[in-house]
Protein backbone atom coordinates (compact mmCIF):
# COMPACT_ATOMS: atom_id res chain seq x y z
CA UNK A 1 0.00 0.00 0.00
CA UNK A 2 1.03 3.75 -0.84
CA UNK A 3 3.03 4.84 2.51
CA UNK A 4 1.18 8.23 0.98
CA UNK A 5 -2.24 6.78 2.86
CA UNK A 6 -0.39 5.87 6.12
CA UNK A 7 1.19 9.15 6.80
CA UNK A 8 -2.21 11.17 5.67
CA UNK A 9 -4.52 10.59 8.72
CA UNK A 10 -7.23 12.56 6.33
CA UNK A 11 -6.36 10.31 2.79
CA UNK A 12 -6.25 7.00 4.42
CA UNK A 13 -9.48 7.57 6.43
CA UNK A 14 -11.01 8.85 3.00
CA UNK A 15 -10.24 5.81 0.98
CA UNK A 16 -10.76 3.08 4.10
CA UNK A 17 -14.23 3.95 4.32
CA UNK A 18 -15.00 5.16 0.97
CA UNK A 19 -17.64 2.31 0.93
CA UNK A 20 -19.61 3.48 3.79
CA UNK A 21 -21.13 6.28 1.43
CA UNK A 22 -24.35 6.08 -0.18
CA UNK A 23 -25.41 4.11 3.36
CA UNK A 24 -24.19 7.17 5.10
CA UNK A 25 -23.28 10.58 3.41
CA UNK A 26 -20.09 12.65 4.26
CA UNK A 27 -20.78 14.73 6.62
CA UNK A 28 -22.45 11.79 8.29
CA UNK A 29 -19.28 9.69 7.97
CA UNK A 30 -17.27 12.70 9.08
CA UNK A 31 -19.64 13.27 12.13
CA UNK A 32 -18.71 9.84 13.47
CA UNK A 33 -15.29 10.36 12.65
CA UNK A 34 -15.00 13.04 15.32
CA UNK A 35 -17.27 10.91 17.48
CA UNK A 36 -16.44 9.38 21.15
CA UNK A 37 -17.33 5.55 22.00
CA UNK A 38 -16.65 4.48 25.33
CA UNK A 39 -16.61 0.37 25.62
CA UNK A 40 -16.32 -1.44 29.13
CA UNK A 41 -15.19 -5.05 28.37
CA UNK A 42 -13.30 -5.83 25.69
CA UNK A 43 -14.67 -10.35 25.75
CA UNK A 44 -16.88 -11.63 23.35
CA UNK A 45 -19.73 -8.63 23.50
CA UNK A 46 -17.39 -5.92 23.71
CA UNK A 47 -14.93 -6.94 21.17
CA UNK A 48 -17.18 -7.65 18.58
CA UNK A 49 -19.23 -3.86 19.33
CA UNK A 50 -15.15 -2.34 18.80
CA UNK A 51 -14.55 -4.68 15.67
CA UNK A 52 -18.08 -3.10 14.27
CA UNK A 53 -17.55 0.40 14.89
CA UNK A 54 -13.84 1.08 14.01
CA UNK A 55 -14.49 -0.67 10.73
CA UNK A 56 -18.20 1.89 10.81
CA UNK A 57 -15.23 5.03 11.06
CA UNK A 58 -16.01 5.59 14.43
CA UNK A 59 -13.25 7.82 15.42
CA UNK A 60 -12.09 7.98 19.12
CA UNK A 61 -13.06 5.40 21.65
CA UNK A 62 -12.24 4.77 24.95
CA UNK A 63 -12.25 0.87 26.09
CA UNK A 64 -11.64 -0.93 28.71
CA UNK A 65 -10.83 -4.16 30.73
CA UNK A 66 -8.57 -5.34 33.33
CA UNK A 67 -8.95 -9.08 32.57
CA UNK A 68 -6.81 -11.20 29.92
CA UNK A 69 -7.24 -13.82 27.43
CA UNK A 70 -7.04 -17.42 28.48
CA UNK A 71 -7.93 -20.64 26.58
CA UNK A 72 -12.02 -20.63 27.16
CA UNK A 73 -12.23 -17.59 25.34
CA UNK A 74 -11.24 -19.32 21.69
CA UNK A 75 -14.66 -19.82 20.88
CA UNK A 76 -16.10 -16.58 21.05
CA UNK A 77 -13.94 -13.66 21.71
CA UNK A 78 -12.67 -11.11 19.24
CA UNK A 79 -9.01 -10.81 20.26
CA UNK A 80 -8.17 -14.26 21.79
CA UNK A 81 -5.83 -16.07 19.50
CA UNK A 82 -2.75 -18.53 20.17
CA UNK A 83 -0.39 -15.29 20.56
CA UNK A 84 -2.50 -13.50 22.76
CA UNK A 85 -3.27 -15.31 25.78
CA UNK A 86 -2.33 -14.32 28.84
CA UNK A 87 -1.94 -10.93 27.41
CA UNK A 88 -4.54 -7.93 28.65
CA UNK A 89 -7.96 -7.42 26.92
CA UNK A 90 -8.01 -3.93 26.39
CA UNK A 91 -4.08 -3.56 25.41
CA UNK A 92 -4.93 -6.39 22.92
CA UNK A 93 -8.20 -4.68 21.53
CA UNK A 94 -6.55 -1.33 20.92
CA UNK A 95 -3.96 -2.95 18.82
CA UNK A 96 -6.27 -4.35 16.34
CA UNK A 97 -8.05 -1.56 16.59
CA UNK A 98 -4.80 0.41 15.26
CA UNK A 99 -4.50 -2.18 12.92
CA UNK A 100 -7.43 -1.12 11.04
CA UNK A 101 -7.46 2.64 11.37
CA UNK A 102 -3.80 3.56 12.51
CA UNK A 103 -4.98 7.37 12.77
CA UNK A 104 -7.66 6.41 15.79
CA UNK A 105 -7.12 8.32 18.91
CA UNK A 106 -8.19 5.39 21.35
CA UNK A 107 -7.57 5.05 24.88
CA UNK A 108 -7.37 1.29 26.96
CA UNK A 109 -7.79 1.01 30.39
CA UNK A 110 -6.48 -1.75 31.82
CA UNK A 111 -8.19 -1.97 35.15
CA UNK A 112 -11.67 -1.88 36.44
CA UNK A 113 -13.77 0.89 36.30
CA UNK A 114 -14.45 2.70 39.78
CA UNK A 115 -14.68 6.00 41.54
CA UNK A 116 -11.26 6.78 40.56
CA UNK A 117 -11.49 6.40 36.88
CA UNK A 118 -14.57 7.04 35.97
CA UNK A 119 -14.70 10.74 35.30
CA UNK A 120 -11.54 9.95 32.96
CA UNK A 121 -13.12 6.90 31.11
CA UNK A 122 -16.55 9.00 30.24
CA UNK A 123 -14.66 11.70 29.44
CA UNK A 124 -16.37 13.82 26.23
CA UNK A 125 -17.85 10.31 25.17
CA UNK A 126 -20.92 10.40 23.89
CA UNK A 127 -22.53 6.85 24.00
CA UNK A 128 -21.56 4.26 26.41
CA UNK A 129 -21.47 0.35 25.61
CA UNK A 130 -21.74 -2.39 27.51
CA UNK A 131 -19.02 -5.48 27.94
CA UNK A 132 -19.57 -6.12 31.18
CA UNK A 133 -19.74 -9.68 32.11
CA UNK A 134 -22.90 -11.24 32.96
CA UNK A 135 -22.40 -11.82 36.76
CA UNK A 136 -20.41 -8.37 37.23
CA UNK A 137 -23.84 -6.67 38.16
CA UNK A 138 -22.59 -4.06 40.80
CA UNK A 139 -20.12 -2.77 38.02
CA UNK A 140 -22.61 -2.65 35.92
CA UNK A 141 -25.03 -0.60 38.46
CA UNK A 142 -22.22 1.86 39.24
CA UNK A 143 -20.93 2.32 35.50
CA UNK A 144 -24.63 2.60 34.06
CA UNK A 145 -25.84 5.11 37.09
CA UNK A 146 -22.78 7.13 36.65
CA UNK A 147 -23.43 7.40 32.52
CA UNK A 148 -26.95 8.65 32.88
CA UNK A 149 -25.89 11.47 35.57
CA UNK A 150 -24.02 12.84 32.97
CA UNK A 151 -26.75 12.29 30.32
CA UNK A 152 -24.82 9.83 27.96
CA UNK A 153 -26.84 7.09 26.55
CA UNK A 154 -25.78 3.48 27.12
CA UNK A 155 -26.47 0.43 25.11
CA UNK A 156 -26.21 -3.18 26.41
CA UNK A 157 -26.88 -5.98 24.01
CA UNK A 158 -26.67 -9.18 25.90
CA UNK A 159 -25.81 -12.50 24.06
CA UNK A 160 -28.62 -14.99 24.75
CA UNK A 161 -28.01 -18.87 23.48
CA UNK A 162 -27.90 -17.97 19.72
CA UNK A 163 -29.78 -14.68 19.65
CA UNK A 164 -29.16 -10.89 21.25
CA UNK A 165 -31.28 -9.09 23.83
CA UNK A 166 -30.78 -4.92 23.16
CA UNK A 167 -31.93 -2.27 25.72
CA UNK A 168 -30.84 1.53 25.86
CA UNK A 169 -30.88 3.40 28.60
CA UNK A 170 -30.78 7.50 28.22
CA UNK A 171 -31.20 10.76 29.67
CA UNK A 172 -34.89 10.27 29.92
CA UNK A 173 -36.69 7.10 30.45
CA UNK A 174 -36.25 4.10 33.22
CA UNK A 175 -32.89 4.02 34.69
CA UNK A 176 -30.88 0.80 35.26
CA UNK A 177 -31.67 -0.02 38.93
CA UNK A 178 -35.38 1.52 38.29
CA UNK A 179 -35.76 -1.19 34.63
CA UNK A 180 -34.43 -3.88 36.35
CA UNK A 181 -36.04 -3.54 39.60
CA UNK A 182 -32.72 -4.17 41.80
CA UNK A 183 -31.42 -2.55 44.88
CA UNK A 184 -28.47 -2.80 47.39
CA UNK A 185 -31.01 -4.83 49.77
CA UNK A 186 -31.07 -8.06 47.23
CA UNK A 187 -28.78 -10.93 47.54
CA UNK A 188 -26.34 -11.20 44.88
CA UNK A 189 -28.65 -14.33 43.16
CA UNK A 190 -31.31 -12.34 42.86
CA UNK A 191 -30.00 -9.27 41.08
CA UNK A 192 -28.50 -11.35 38.58
CA UNK A 193 -31.51 -13.01 38.32
CA UNK A 194 -33.21 -9.94 37.82
CA UNK A 195 -31.02 -8.57 35.13
CA UNK A 196 -31.26 -11.94 32.92
CA UNK A 197 -35.36 -12.13 33.09
CA UNK A 198 -35.26 -7.76 32.81
CA UNK A 199 -32.63 -8.47 30.13
CA UNK A 200 -34.90 -11.29 27.84
CA UNK A 201 -38.59 -10.39 28.64
CA UNK A 202 -39.55 -12.89 25.56
CA UNK A 203 -37.04 -15.71 26.76
CA UNK A 204 -36.57 -17.11 23.11
CA UNK A 205 -32.98 -19.06 24.48
CA UNK A 206 -35.01 -21.10 27.38
CA UNK A 207 -35.98 -23.12 25.15
CA UNK A 208 -33.09 -24.76 24.19
CA UNK A 209 -30.20 -23.42 26.50
CA UNK A 210 -29.03 -26.19 29.13
CA UNK A 211 -29.23 -24.23 32.34
CA UNK A 212 -26.99 -26.81 33.82
CA UNK A 213 -24.20 -25.49 32.49
CA UNK A 214 -24.65 -21.74 34.20
CA UNK A 215 -22.16 -22.32 37.61
CA UNK A 216 -23.12 -19.50 39.56
CA UNK A 217 -20.25 -20.38 41.77
CA UNK A 218 -17.19 -20.30 39.14
CA UNK A 219 -19.50 -17.39 37.07
CA UNK A 220 -19.65 -18.78 34.11
CA UNK A 221 -22.65 -20.23 31.79
CA UNK A 222 -22.86 -21.60 28.26
CA UNK A 223 -22.46 -18.36 25.26
CA UNK A 224 -21.79 -18.75 21.46
CA UNK A 225 -20.04 -16.63 19.31
CA UNK A 226 -23.16 -16.40 17.08
CA UNK A 227 -24.41 -14.18 19.85
CA UNK A 228 -21.56 -12.21 20.60
CA UNK A 229 -21.63 -11.25 17.36
CA UNK A 230 -25.31 -10.33 16.81
CA UNK A 231 -24.99 -7.96 20.08
CA UNK A 232 -22.09 -6.15 17.71
CA UNK A 233 -24.40 -5.38 14.98
CA UNK A 234 -27.77 -4.92 17.16
CA UNK A 235 -25.38 -1.81 18.97
CA UNK A 236 -23.90 -0.84 16.45
CA UNK A 237 -26.78 0.39 14.51
CA UNK A 238 -27.69 2.12 17.58
CA UNK A 239 -25.04 4.01 18.21
CA UNK A 240 -25.09 4.57 14.87
CA UNK A 241 -29.02 6.27 14.83
CA UNK A 242 -28.06 8.20 18.08
CA UNK A 243 -24.77 9.91 16.69
CA UNK A 244 -26.36 10.79 13.72
CA UNK A 245 -29.61 11.43 15.04
CA UNK A 246 -31.54 9.38 12.44
CA UNK A 247 -33.92 7.78 15.02
CA UNK A 248 -34.74 8.85 17.91
CA UNK A 249 -33.61 5.85 20.51
CA UNK A 250 -36.37 3.88 22.00
CA UNK A 251 -34.95 3.71 25.68
CA UNK A 252 -36.29 1.87 28.49
CA UNK A 253 -38.30 -0.11 29.24
CA UNK A 254 -38.55 -0.63 25.38
CA UNK A 255 -36.36 -4.12 24.02
CA UNK A 256 -35.74 -5.69 21.51
CA UNK A 257 -34.69 -9.35 21.41
CA UNK A 258 -33.75 -11.57 18.29
CA UNK A 259 -33.18 -15.27 18.11
CA UNK A 260 -31.87 -16.08 14.66
CA UNK A 261 -32.09 -20.16 15.69
CA UNK A 262 -35.79 -19.67 16.18
CA UNK A 263 -36.38 -17.31 13.77
CA UNK A 264 -37.76 -14.77 16.03
CA UNK A 265 -37.79 -11.30 16.69
CA UNK A 266 -39.77 -9.16 19.61
CA UNK A 267 -39.54 -5.11 19.84
CA UNK A 268 -41.59 -4.41 23.16
CA UNK A 269 -41.92 -2.40 25.41
CA UNK A 270 -41.97 -3.29 29.44
CA UNK A 271 -44.04 -1.93 31.07
CA UNK A 272 -43.25 -0.54 34.79
CA UNK A 273 -39.95 -2.69 33.59
CA UNK A 274 -38.98 -6.51 36.19
CA UNK A 275 -41.84 -4.17 38.47
CA UNK A 276 -44.47 -6.04 35.67
CA UNK A 277 -46.57 -8.77 37.64
CA UNK A 278 -45.61 -11.40 34.89
CA UNK A 279 -41.61 -10.01 35.04
CA UNK A 280 -42.51 -10.90 39.22
CA UNK A 281 -43.72 -14.28 38.38
CA UNK A 282 -40.45 -15.55 36.01
CA UNK A 283 -38.00 -13.60 39.08
CA UNK A 284 -39.74 -15.94 41.84
CA UNK A 285 -40.26 -18.98 39.56
CA UNK A 286 -36.08 -18.89 38.30
CA UNK A 287 -35.36 -17.64 42.07
CA UNK A 288 -37.07 -20.97 43.27
CA UNK A 289 -35.21 -23.69 40.41
CA UNK A 290 -31.72 -22.46 40.88
CA UNK A 291 -32.15 -21.96 44.81
CA UNK A 292 -33.09 -25.68 44.58
CA UNK A 293 -30.24 -26.46 42.27
CA UNK A 294 -27.51 -25.10 44.44
CA UNK A 295 -29.08 -25.54 47.86
CA UNK A 296 -29.11 -21.49 48.27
Amino acid sequence: MDTEYLNSAELYYREAFARNIGLLTQQEQEKLRASKVAIVGMGGVGGAHLFNLVRLGVGKFNIADADSFELANIQRQYGAFIDTLGKNKAEVMEKIALSINPHLEINSFKEKISPENIEEFLSGVEILIDGVDFFSIEERRFIFKEARRRGIYTITAGPLGFGSALIIFGPEGMGFDEYFDINDGMSYLEKIVAFGVGLAPAAFHLKYINLNYMDMELKKGPSSVIACSLCGVLASIEVLNILLRRKRPKVAPFYLQFDPYQRKLKEGYLFLGNRNPLQKVKRWYLLKKLRKRWNI
